[in-house]
């Protein structure tokens, strides 16, 4: 029985692979390396955008998965480069001998593992980020003006931050604030009659102005921040209400950060497809190269050509038999058919 995926390597081409794999493994540790820093990043971006995520969005697990799968990537190219330099010294490989094997499983399984679902959730994310940002940013608008209330005595100046670090305004545009009331009740003049008229005109009793944070405010623009009154064309001289983006971020901040973090996962999701594709590569190389070996009792420049393979003579034979074992097993002998039901019964023979 002939053994899975056989390649016949003479001398030459042994130590060709020996030296190739060394440097494939290397180029795996700096790839590994760069997915390791990408997936850190990602997670501190998520980190600090949290407050505008909803709590039930789980994207922090893409970073954390890829972390894991790029830690073991990086193993696997050390374990790579080492094992490939060691196999051209006979002194040097035989401790290899009986550790490469198991490292090549868990490689195999766990790292090949870990980066399958890397891409999985890196492919999901956009959908979940979509969903996470319209829920988290609807929620700290509302609670921009509770700068009194525990828990979100921070949710105005962290969105202020967020507006003017991204230069975004509301959720989806400037208009948002118009349907919260984001004026804290405590600076509102109970005498004033405007005030008092507005909230009452309210079915929910809110205070609702057609103005935004100063946050929202460009500084790039010539004349000065208009904040208030800005659906009126006639408030404010020579500013057209139609054209906004001249005194305002023209973006919501729902779009701006959808983008950001995209482009992150993108990016993410393209080093994870790299080091998937090397990690395999590497794995794949250091099988060959460990089952040649193995036919020439660990000396890589040992007379005659030897077989490099993939797996041993008769796995495929074994899972075979093995899966057809388990057919038979599964029927239930006629002996052993349930009472009740009679084994059927060879008809005679007609005259």
């Amino acid at each position: 029985m002939a053994p899975v995926l056989p390649l016949v390597l003479p001398l030459q081409p042994r130590i060709r692979l020996a030296q190739g794999l060394w440097l494939l493994s290397w180029l795996l540790v700096l790839v590994g390396g760069l997915t390791l820093l990408c997936s850190g990043h990602l997670l501190v971006q998520l980190w600090h955008l949290g407050t505008f995520l909803a709590p039930s969005c789980p994207v922090a697990v893409l970073p954390q998965v890829a972390l894991a799968a790029s830690a073991v990537a990086l193993g696997t190219g050390l374990v790579g480069s080492g094992a490939s330099r060691a196999s051209l010294d006979a002194a040097q490989y035989p401790p290899w001998r009986g550790v490469l094997g198991p490292l090549l499983v868990a490689g195999t399984a766990g790292g090949g593992g870990l980066l399958v679902l890397a891409l999985g959730l890196a492919l999901a994310l956009p959908g979940t980020l979509d969903t996470g940002l319209e829920e988290g940013l609807g929620t700290a608008l509302a609670n921009y003006k509770d700068t009194e209330v525990p828990g979100r005595c921070q949710a105005k100046r962290l969105l202020d931050e967020l507006q003017l670090k991204h230069h975004c305004c509301g959720r989806h545009g400037y208009k948002d604030w118009f349907g919260i009331q984001w004026v804290s009740n405590r600076y509102l003049d109970p005498n004033d009659q405007d005030v008092v008229d507005r909230i009452q005109s309210n079915v929910e009793g809110l205070y609702l102005i057609d103005g935004v944070p100063f946050s929202c405010c460009n500084p790039h623009s010539p004349r000065p921040c208009l904040q208030s009154q800005l659906s009126d064309p006639h408030a404010h001289p020579l500013f057209d209400p139609q054209q906004p983006n001249l005194n305002l971020w023209a973006q919501g901040c729902h779009e701006v950060l959808l983008g950001h973090l995209q482009g992150l996962a993108s990016i993410l999701g393209n080093m994870l497809a790299v080091t998937f594709l090397l990690q395999t590569l590497v794995l794949l190389g250091l099988r060959y190269l460990q089952t040649a070996l193995e036919g020439l009792g660990g000396v890589i420049d040992g007379e005659g050509e030897a077989q490099g393979y993939l797996f041993p003579a008769g796995l495929k034979d074994m899972l075979k038999t093995a899966w057809l074992q388990g057919g038979v097993a599964r029927r239930p002998a006629p002996e052993e058919a349930p009472p009740g039901e009679e084994p059927p019964k060879e008809g005679l023979p007609e005259a």
